[in-house]
């Protein structure tokens, strides 16, 4: 079958579909791309010859922006519990570099996406081409090649040749639970266009099996053995729990065994926010409650978790009572079930925890923990109430209108800035796919594209982006695409004029909130003048945005309504003033200046040596 190298590579993709637990889904549903010299002729060409509407077996959407794109393919990979991925076409050059960012943000989040970026000729037969990297030391050099630290999988097809051993590779990296990532092939414009001579069986139809490893039978007796020993066990639910579509097993052996259950950003809905065993959010953006809890627990689980240090505050906030802490950490992943020096069990977390139920019959967790954990989680609900209703539009109360006017299904989107921390305290999540806040890269400018992926991913839910002002200015043309493709988003766009989360740290650190608020230039020089005459809402609507302005409660309430029930993309702007805010309970390491003219400098680093002083090796 004569095709050329790109027609080759899009009739394998959409031949290729992975399987998990019996279920078939197509593994590449489709491709996002930006056109330029670098691919318009390869891959361009190829999806034009294919067809390329959404009724056929791989879809194009056309993007604004390369890095936008590569969110967007993470929004959708994540929605669709990374059993089904989109691919990211770019051009050579600054297109194929734009997709830096969003490469690094779905290898950090072990997200599958497929990069397929243009790259200078293969033969340099017209060296220097448009947009080429020279490097006189590496004549093969490729501004591509920084996508190699950034990428779980990285290759160069030089050769048509090459695709028949790259193509199987990248397609298990995809689809590896443990592996995955980003997975790049980078694509030389000259080869894109090559014609070969390829053998039918590579466009067979098949199928990748997404494997549930279950734990070492010696690794499970381990396991068991410091779980019976433990009498205030404490469950940290991360990312894996949602990766691993684990809902029901975590409830059942919390409900079981009598485990709090606390969560991070990633594993956050890992149970309903009203369940007997559920106790918040945890770490430096956690709940007073699952905090304190932390604090005394002597045996701690962590299921699906990295351990960041937003999770660990920085290691201070695990192992303060009498005895110190353990860790026994379920993991699909080797690497991250050795961390802290936990006790590992390598294992899906469904099967894992399926596992270890049965071989901990009869053993939980001491009543009076069980009670206390209860009891701290009532009083924090109740703080919720109070932080999330009055008449002042502060951040915590647009959150608590946004969580009244959605419905359990619907899914709220952030990525950057002081939402996360408020929505990881505050937002009442009843549905595990729910809440989808990326946190691992906490990368402005993710939100209204990866609202986009997780709606193209999940028409039926709504889907309501919460982004900043900050980050809206950075990244907000893929409401176009939105407007495009008719994919209905709601974007609330809280508009405080300025970076709130980053001033608040400046403040903190005795940076003074330097260049944190949209000011001019005053009288001195300095930015401390009047306030930009800067309007969002304006801008979103030149996007083809239908946008609704709120003033005060009882509009934003209204509005919201509207939002919920429009069949278009709408965004609703909001002005936030500053308030009362939940506390802060537990620390996150920023270093602070060692030597300083500043009074407030000096302060901060006191505090911040004082602080340090908790931290704890966990070896």
């Amino acid at each position: 079958m004569r095709l050329t190298v790109a027609q080759a590579l899009l009739r394998f993709l959409a031949n290729q579909w992975s399987e998990r637990d019996g279920a078939e889904q197509r593994l590449v549903a489709g491709c996002l791309g930006v056109f330029g010299h670098g691919n318009v002729a390869g891959i361009g060409q190829a999806l034009a010859e294919r067809g390329a509407g959404t009724s056929g077996d791989l879809p194009y959407y056309p993007a604004r922006n390369e890095q936008a794109m590569v969110h967007t393919a993470v929004g959708y990979a994540r929605a669709r519990g990374r059993l089904s991925v989109l691919a990211c076409t770019s051009s050579i050059g600054p297109g194929a570099t734009n997709m830096v960012t969003g490469a690094a943000l779905a290898t950090i989040n072990r997200i599958p996406v497929l990069l397929l970026p243009g790259d200078v000729f293969a033969t340099r037969v017209a060296d220097p081409v448009l947009q080429q990297l020279e490097d006189p030391r590496l004549p093969g050099a490729s501004v591509n090649d920084t996508l190699r630290p950034v990428s779980r999988f990285f290759d160069r097809i030089d050769r048509p040749e090459q695709l028949l051993a790259a193509l199987p590779a990248a397609m298990r990296v995809l689809t590896d639970p443990a592996e995955t990532g980003a997975v790049t092939l980078a694509l030389p414009q000259d080869v894109q266009a090559e014609a070969c001579d390829w053998p039918g069986e590579l466009f067979a139809r098949r199928v990748w099996h997404v494997a549930r490893p279950v734990p070492e039978p010696a690794a499970l007796a381990r396991a068991a053995e410091l779980a019976r020993a433990s009498r205030r066990p404490l469950i940290v639910a991360g990312g894996g729990v949602a990766h691993s579509g684990a809902w029901p097993e975590l409830a059942a052996f919390a409900s079981r065994h009598g485990v709090p259950v606390g969560e991070t950003q990633a594993g956050k809905g890992a149970l309903p926010y009203d369940h007997p065993c559920a106790v918040g959010a945890i770490g430096h953006t956690g709940t007073a409650a699952a905090n304190e809890l932390a604090r005394e627990a002597d045996l701690v689980i962590g299921v699906g978790t990295r351990y960041t240090d937003f999770t660990t505050a920085s290691r201070t906030l695990f192992g303060s009572a009498p005895g110190g802490v353990r860790f026994l950490n379920v993991n699909v992943a080797a690497f991250d079930a050795a961390k802290n020096s936990g006790e590992m069990l390598v294992a899906d977390a469904r099967a894992a925890l399926e596992a270890l139920g049965p071989a901990l019959d009869g053993w939980r967790a001491d009543p009076d923990w069980t009670v206390r954990a209860a009891r701290l989680t009532r009083a924090w609900q109740e703080q919720v109430a109070l932080l999330t209703t009055g008449d002042t539009l502060t951040q915590p109360v647009v959150l608590g209108m946004l969580n009244e006017v959605a419905r359990p299904t619907d899914v709220v989107v952030n990525a950057a800035g002081s939402m996360p921390g408020d929505l990881h305290r505050l937002w009442r999540a009843s549905d595990p796919r729910s809440y989808h806040v990326e946190y691992g890269y906490s990368c402005m400018g993710y939100e209204i594209a990866g609202g986009l992926g997780v709606k193209l991913a999940a028409p039926e839910r709504e889907v309501f982006v919460l982004v900043g002002d900050g980050s809206y200015l950075m990244m907000a043309q893929e409401i176009v695409t939105a407007v495009q493709e008719g994919v209905k988003l709601v974007v609330v766009l809280v508009d405080n004029r300025g970076f709130a989360s980053i001033g608040g740290l400046s403040e903190a650190v005795g940076a003074d909130r330097l260049g944190t608020a949209h000011r001019s230039r005053g009288p001195g020089g300095e930015l401390d003048g009047a306030f930009l005459p800067v309007d969002l809402a304006a801008n979103a609507a030149s996007l083809g945005a239908h946008v609704l302005r709120a003033d005060g409660p009882e509009s934003l309430r209204l509005a919201l309504a509207e939002a919920r029930r429009a069949t278009g993309t709408t965004v609703v702007h909001v002005e936030t003033v500053p308030g009362p805010a939940a506390e802060t309970t537990a620390w996150w390491d920023v270093p602070v200046a060692e030597v300083s003219g500043r009074e407030g400098t000096r302060r901060a680093r006191a505090a911040y040596e004082e602080a340090r002083k908790a931290r704890r090796p966990y070896l």
